[in-house]
């Protein structure tokens, strides 16, 4: 019966820290997580200065028993100039219980990268994977196929051996 009551308590408190991300971000949300990256990893300020463009996702929740997802909502700069807002969905197949929060950047190397992600739909293929935030994680970070992709932990307890995919949706900010 404990094992039941912790299990139950597990996927609450992952589904609440799923729905936490659904609100839109902001700019100042996106700065506080920059903030934090750069916090993280002093590095990191390069990658944002030298990127030709990237996405910053304050807030994304996670959670799964057996079948997961995560969604998040951020806004998308290109050149330092915020140009559009962005939704993260995932969905994952496999071993899988809990919730969790993270922020995620993706880093777009070039215009071509850039512009591949603003099309509309883009998504992660097998060879993309993320490297999580530590001091010295800018110096791990690597573009594949033009995208880096850094992730930072919020909160939650996830236990998972799954596989899925990442899939974004772009909008432009009209000015």
């Amino acid at each position: 019966m404990k094992q039941f009551a912790a299990a139950a308590l597990v996927v609450v408190v992952g589904l609440a820290l799923v729905s936490v991300p659904a609100r839109a971000q902001s700019e100042a949300d996106v700065a506080a997580t920059k903030a934090k990256f750069e916090e993280g990893d002093p590095g990191m300020r390069g990658w944002f200065r030298e990127a030709y463009g990237y996405a910053v996702f304050p807030s994304v929740g996670k959670g799964g028993i057996g079948i997961g997802g995560a969604h998040g909502k951020g806004l998308v700069y290109e050149q330092g100039r915020l140009v559009g807002k962005t939704t993260l969905t995932a969905v994952t197949v496999g071993f899988q219980l809990g919730g969790q929060a993270f922020s995620e950047v993706v880093f777009f190397k070039d215009k071509t990268a850039f512009d591949h992600f603003t099309r509309g739909n883009f998504e992660f293929d097998a060879g993309v994977s993320a490297v999580a935030l530590t001091a010295g994680a800018s110096a791990d970070l690597a573009y594949n196929k033009g995208v880096a992709v850094v992730t930072a932990t919020k909160g939650g307890l996830m236990y998972e051996a799954s596989v899925g995919g990442q899939k974004f949706s772009y909008q432009k900010i009209e000015k």
